[in-house]
Parts: C-alpha cells; sequence; structure tokens
C-alpha cells in the first residue's frame, strides 16, 4: 500500500525565519514527515509583514532538522536559473536524499522587483521550461551556453550532489498541469475545488506524468477555538482567494490588500479549510489522498502554529498512518 508523507509549510510572508525555524523543529518531533517553505521577496499582505529569505534559511533548517525540504521558485526572473541550480546543488550535495526543488512560472509580487516587464502566462511557461532545460543541464555537469528567453555564458558546476535532486513542476490549472507532464520528475499543486483537483491530476498524468510522484500543498485554517481559526484566516490570507490569473499579476501587497477589501470570512472559508476539529481535517486529508498524492504539505494559515502542529502530532498524524 501506498505510504502517504504529511508535511508541514513553512510560510515566509507570515513569521519571522527564527521562528518558522522553531517551528520546523516542533514539527519533526510531532511526527511530521517532512517540510517545505514558500520563496517570497514582499508578504502577499501588509498585515502578513515578513519576507525571509528561503535559500538562508534552507540550510539552517536542513541542519537543525533531519526533514527532507523543498520549495518553490520561479528561474529567469529575480532569479538566474544558472544561479538556482548551483543553490540547489549545494544543498543536495550537504543533506543528501534530503532536499528537491520545485519550479513554476511565478507572481508579479516577487518578480517585478528587477524593473522587467511582466509577461503574460504563456511567455512565463515557455520561459520556465528553458529554465528547466537549463538548470538539469548544469546538474549533469554540462558546460552550458543558452542564449534564448533567458542568457547563459559559459556556466558549469564543480560543486554537484551524488544524484541531482528531484525537480518539480508547480502548477494550479489543469493545463498547466499537462504540460509539466511532459517535462517535470513530479507535480506540485494546490488545494482547490474537488473536481478542479481531479482534472489536474488527470491532466498531469495524461500529459506525460503518469507514475511520477505528486506533491499537494493544503490550506487549512486551525485553531482550537474555531472562531479564531476563521478570524485570523480572513486576516491572514484573504488576499489569496482572488482568481490564479490576478493573483500572478499583481505587483505589491498593498495592491493585494485593495483587491482583497471585499473579501468576506466566508469567502475565505470556501478557499481555506476552517476547523477546530482534527478529525475533520483528517477526513479532507484521506480525501486528498484517495486522489493519488504521494505527500501533502499542511499550511495552516493562522499565527498559532504551536497548536496546530501540537494538535496535528497528537491526533492527525497517527490517524492518517494506521
Amino acid at each position: 500500500m501506498r505510504k502517504l508523507a504529511i508535511g508541514y509549510h513553512a510560510s515566509h510572508e507570515q513569521l519571522a525565519p527564527s521562528a518558522l525555524l522553531r517551528h520546523v523543529r516542533h514539527a519533526e518531533q510531532a511526527g511530521f514527515a517532512g517540510a517545505m517553505c514558500s520563496d517570497h521577496f514582499l508578504p502577499w499582505s501588509e498585515k502578513q509583514g515578513q519576507s525571509g529569505f528561503a535559500w538562508s534559511w534552507l540550510g539552517a533548517a536542513l541542519e537543525a532538522t533531519s526533514l527532507s525540504f523543498g520549495t518553490v521558485c520561479a528561474p529567469g526572473y529575480r532569479y538566474h536559473p544558472a544561479v538556482i541550480a548551483q543553490a540547489a546543488a549545494t544543498l543536495a550535495e550537504m543533506y543528501p536524499g534530503r532536499f528537491w526543488l520545485s519550479i513554476g512560472s511565478g507572481e508579479a509580487l516577487n518578480e517585478h522587483i528587477t524593473g522587467e516587464k511582466w509577461p503574460d502566462h504563456a511567455e512565463r511557461t515557455a520561459r520556465l521550461e528553458e529554465c528547466a532545460e537549463v538548470i538539469r543541464a548544469l546538474w549533469r555537469g554540462e558546460d552550458v551556453t543558452h542564449r534564448g528567453r533567458v542568457v547563459v555564458e559559459g556556466a558549469k558546476l564543480y560543486t554537484r550532489p551524488a544524484a541531482p535532486p528531484r525537480l518539480l513542476g508547480a502548477a494550479i490549472s489543469a493545463g498547466t498541469a499537462a504540460r509539466v507532464g511532459r517535462w517535470a520528475d513530479g507535480l506540485i499543486t494546490v488545494s482547490q475545488g474537488r473536481d478542479q483537483l481531479r482534472e489536474v491530476v488527470r491532466r498531469f498524468r495524461e500529459g506525460g506524468g503518469e507514475g511520477k510522484p505528486m506533491v499537494l500543498q493544503v490550506k487549512i485554517a486551525y485553531d482550537p477555538d474555531e472562531r479564531v481559526a476563521l478570524r485570523e484566516a480572513h486576516e491572514q490570507w484573504r488576499t489569496n482567494v482572488i482568481s490564479p490569473r490576478l493573483l500572478a499579476s499583481l505587483a505589491m501587497p498593498e495592491h493585494f490588500d485593495a483587491a482583497a477589501s471585499f473579501v468576506r470570512p466566508e469567502d475565505v472559508a470556501a478557499a481555506v479549510r476552517v476547523s477546530a476539529d482534527p478529525a475533520q481535517h483528517e477526513a479532507w486529508l484521506r480525501e486528498d489522498a484517495d486522489l493519488g498524492f504521494d505527500a501533502i504539505y499542511v499550511h495552516n494559515v493562522t499565527t498559532n502554529q504551536q497548536a496546530f502542529i501540537e494538535a496535528f502530532g497528537e491526533r492527525v498524524l497517527p490517524a492518517l498512518a494506521k
């Protein structure tokens, strides 16, 4: 029987990196099987108020725990793909088998800082696939010169792991998932409506992803008091319930705050799993697993990470392990 891995998501937009380091240690002690983190230059909202540098933090987190870690980034803008290839290769050499990388087409929120015009989705997708080719070539030890949507001149990685890290493709829509199936080692996507999520899985498999691992990041709001969970979900995450295309095109936290000014708590509850009942969260995760996901990373969007980790460690993780 396929074993489901439940991981912890560290949100750099919401919490200081020092706090997140404490939380991943706690998550390991509670029984979480791995962790992943966001990679942001700016938070989604002024209320979140953090944006630690993921790559500095990842080295510390890998050293502080025995968990596997991964992150999602968008090469080709603020990160040159050769730099990402080097950063990932270094972590994979230091911590063999414990680091994976996912790449996606990105959001203007993080990438606009270079001053480059933010391209449309089709152009971003094409650039992403070029970057994937560059990264893989560098991991193979090749001398890379590439002139296309991104330019690489005489790059070679001298420090490489014995085996390259797994390169996942990030997709929210079914169409993107189908393309990811062709070039990625696996899929990472986010929780959404069950029918939409089922379609993402189907298109990924049909597009070339059959037999490849699939990873899901789920957004929940847990607090022992459900009213607090809903209030914090609305305060912390209402900027993220707008459409994915708009989400990718807004450039500043204040733009997100303005776009979400009319979002109600019940609107957030339709996109984030709000419950004070660990058994309900267990049931939701079982439904996700039934779609074929190999690993699920749980992002509790409230600030009470300690209560969330303890509740899941005591009641949810042991139940799912049976």
